[in-house]
Protein backbone atom coordinates (compact mmCIF):
# COMPACT_ATOMS: atom_id res chain seq x y z
CA UNK A 1 0.00 0.00 0.00
CA UNK A 2 2.90 2.31 0.95
CA UNK A 3 4.67 1.27 -2.18
CA UNK A 4 1.84 1.97 -4.06
CA UNK A 5 1.25 5.81 -2.77
CA UNK A 6 5.13 6.24 -3.38
CA UNK A 7 5.18 5.51 -6.44
CA UNK A 8 2.02 7.57 -7.31
CA UNK A 9 3.74 10.23 -5.76
CA UNK A 10 7.23 9.90 -7.73
CA UNK A 11 4.68 9.99 -10.81
CA UNK A 12 2.83 12.94 -10.17
CA UNK A 13 6.31 14.75 -9.53
CA UNK A 14 7.83 13.54 -13.05
CA UNK A 15 4.98 14.90 -14.58
CA UNK A 16 4.73 18.02 -13.33
CA UNK A 17 8.50 18.35 -14.13
CA UNK A 18 7.31 17.23 -17.73
CA UNK A 19 4.53 19.77 -17.24
CA UNK A 20 7.11 22.75 -16.67
CA UNK A 21 9.86 21.48 -19.20
CA UNK A 22 6.94 21.42 -21.78
CA UNK A 23 5.43 24.87 -20.53
CA UNK A 24 1.98 23.09 -20.77
CA UNK A 25 -0.69 24.20 -18.85
CA UNK A 26 -2.44 21.00 -18.84
CA UNK A 27 -3.71 19.32 -15.35
CA UNK A 28 -4.37 15.57 -16.80
CA UNK A 29 -1.66 13.20 -17.17
CA UNK A 30 -2.93 12.52 -21.20
CA UNK A 31 -2.90 16.07 -21.67
CA UNK A 32 0.55 16.68 -20.31
CA UNK A 33 1.72 13.55 -22.03
CA UNK A 34 0.30 15.07 -25.15
CA UNK A 35 1.84 18.46 -24.47
CA UNK A 36 4.89 17.07 -24.40
CA UNK A 37 4.50 14.71 -27.22
CA UNK A 38 4.11 17.86 -29.56
CA UNK A 39 6.83 19.88 -28.01
CA UNK A 40 9.29 16.64 -28.98
CA UNK A 41 8.22 16.80 -32.61
CA UNK A 42 8.69 20.34 -32.81
CA UNK A 43 12.29 19.81 -31.39
CA UNK A 44 12.52 17.94 -33.94
CA UNK A 45 11.67 20.41 -36.64
CA UNK A 46 13.88 22.93 -35.23
CA UNK A 47 16.44 20.17 -35.20
CA UNK A 48 15.98 19.70 -38.62
CA UNK A 49 15.65 23.20 -40.03
CA UNK A 50 18.90 24.26 -38.11
CA UNK A 51 21.08 21.58 -39.33
CA UNK A 52 19.96 22.46 -42.99
CA UNK A 53 20.58 26.43 -42.04
CA UNK A 54 24.39 24.87 -40.95
CA UNK A 55 24.42 22.78 -44.41
CA UNK A 56 23.41 25.66 -46.53
CA UNK A 57 26.38 28.06 -44.67
CA UNK A 58 28.92 25.22 -44.92
CA UNK A 59 28.22 25.00 -48.86
CA UNK A 60 28.07 28.96 -49.03
CA UNK A 61 30.93 29.25 -47.19
CA UNK A 62 32.71 26.56 -49.42
CA UNK A 63 31.30 28.07 -52.54
CA UNK A 64 32.90 31.85 -51.59
CA UNK A 65 36.70 32.67 -52.07
CA UNK A 66 38.02 32.95 -48.70
CA UNK A 67 39.01 34.95 -46.58
CA UNK A 68 35.84 36.79 -46.65
CA UNK A 69 35.72 41.07 -45.67
CA UNK A 70 33.07 43.28 -45.65
CA UNK A 71 33.38 47.24 -44.98
CA UNK A 72 30.17 49.44 -43.82
CA UNK A 73 30.17 52.99 -43.23
CA UNK A 74 28.08 53.69 -40.12
CA UNK A 75 26.51 57.33 -38.68
CA UNK A 76 28.78 56.90 -36.54
CA UNK A 77 32.04 55.07 -37.83
CA UNK A 78 32.69 51.98 -39.94
CA UNK A 79 32.36 48.03 -39.35
CA UNK A 80 34.73 45.82 -40.73
CA UNK A 81 34.42 41.91 -40.69
CA UNK A 82 36.89 39.44 -41.23
CA UNK A 83 36.16 35.70 -42.10
CA UNK A 84 38.65 33.20 -42.39
CA UNK A 85 38.75 29.58 -42.63
CA UNK A 86 42.34 29.29 -41.31
CA UNK A 87 43.59 30.74 -38.46
CA UNK A 88 47.25 31.23 -38.18
CA UNK A 89 50.14 33.12 -35.57
CA UNK A 90 50.28 36.71 -36.19
CA UNK A 91 47.16 37.15 -38.48
CA UNK A 92 45.32 39.33 -35.98
CA UNK A 93 48.30 41.95 -35.82
CA UNK A 94 48.30 42.21 -39.25
CA UNK A 95 44.79 43.14 -39.88
CA UNK A 96 45.09 45.50 -37.01
CA UNK A 97 48.27 46.97 -38.19
CA UNK A 98 46.86 47.14 -41.74
CA UNK A 99 44.01 49.69 -40.40
CA UNK A 100 46.29 51.49 -38.38
CA UNK A 101 48.42 52.19 -41.48
CA UNK A 102 45.62 53.48 -43.16
CA UNK A 103 44.88 55.88 -40.36
CA UNK A 104 42.03 54.32 -38.69
CA UNK A 105 41.00 54.10 -35.66
CA UNK A 106 39.55 51.05 -33.85
CA UNK A 107 36.96 51.56 -30.87
CA UNK A 108 36.46 47.90 -30.25
CA UNK A 109 37.06 44.70 -31.81
CA UNK A 110 35.89 40.91 -31.25
CA UNK A 111 37.87 38.27 -32.37
CA UNK A 112 37.82 34.67 -32.56
CA UNK A 113 40.53 32.85 -33.59
CA UNK A 114 40.24 29.21 -32.60
CA UNK A 115 39.23 26.76 -35.41
CA UNK A 116 38.57 29.71 -37.89
CA UNK A 117 39.50 33.36 -37.45
CA UNK A 118 36.55 35.58 -37.38
CA UNK A 119 36.99 39.79 -36.70
CA UNK A 120 34.69 42.49 -36.06
CA UNK A 121 35.84 46.14 -35.68
CA UNK A 122 33.92 49.31 -35.26
CA UNK A 123 36.02 51.99 -35.78
CA UNK A 124 35.11 55.76 -34.71
CA UNK A 125 32.89 58.08 -36.09
CA UNK A 126 33.87 60.71 -38.19
CA UNK A 127 36.58 59.13 -39.52
CA UNK A 128 36.17 58.89 -43.50
CA UNK A 129 36.40 55.57 -44.96
CA UNK A 130 36.81 54.63 -48.70
CA UNK A 131 35.63 50.52 -48.03
CA UNK A 132 37.26 49.40 -51.33
CA UNK A 133 40.80 50.68 -49.94
CA UNK A 134 40.05 49.42 -46.57
CA UNK A 135 38.70 45.95 -47.93
CA UNK A 136 42.25 45.85 -50.43
CA UNK A 137 44.22 46.53 -47.35
CA UNK A 138 43.08 44.16 -45.43
CA UNK A 139 42.82 41.00 -47.72
CA UNK A 140 46.51 41.89 -48.37
CA UNK A 141 47.50 41.53 -44.59
CA UNK A 142 44.94 38.68 -44.63
CA UNK A 143 46.38 36.63 -47.60
CA UNK A 144 50.22 37.29 -46.31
Amino acid sequence: MVSREHNRAALHEKLQVLRSLTNSHALRKSSIILDASKYIKELKQKIQRLNQEIESAHSTVHDNPLPSVTVETLKKGFLINVFSEKSCPGLLVAVLEAIESLGLSVVEAKASCTNAFLLELFGREGESVDAQVVKAAVLHAVEN
